[in-house]
């Protein structure tokens, strides 16, 4: 069991973060960071992702959160945090969505669509504050 987050080192992506870290501090569970990698991924791409995982890590530790990284090289970020979260027997999977414009709104995108019909156990979709 455990929350599951899809992150970016965006604003979107920190707010699924803070969000999901909310959510297993209420419930009491761990949570799973999912971050998907292209398997094309040039290398010093790749070294900024580590890098920020790293510092994600310490803060995530410093603040008491248990959890656990997972940086997956499958480049579909819908499969991964819908197989993660089938693997975990996740109680909830946390997205964090992009602000769009009226006619956007419309339209949500592929992969938070995905995450939302296939995924297992409830979504939270989260915006950045401001």
């Amino acid at each position: 069991m455990g929350i599951v987050v899809g992150y970016l080192a965006t604003p979107e992506g920190r707010a699924a973060l803070a969000a999901a870290v909310a959510e297993a501090d209420l419930r009491g569970t761990n949570v799973v960071v999912v971050v998907s990698s292209r398997p094309d991924e040039p290398a010093d791409e790749r070294a900024a992702v580590e890098a920020e995982l790293a510092r994600v890590d310490a803060d995530l530790t410093g603040a008491g959160t248990s959890h656990e990284i997972r940086l997956l090289d499958g480049g579909d970020v819908a499969d991964d945090l819908i197989s993660t979260a089938e693997e975990v027997d996740a109680e909830l999977v946390v997205i964090g969505l992009r602000r769009r414009s009226p006619v956007g709104k419309l339209i949500l995108g592929a992969n938070a669509q995905r995450v939302l019909f296939d995924a297992p156990c409830p979504v939270l979709t989260v915006k950045p504050a401001g």
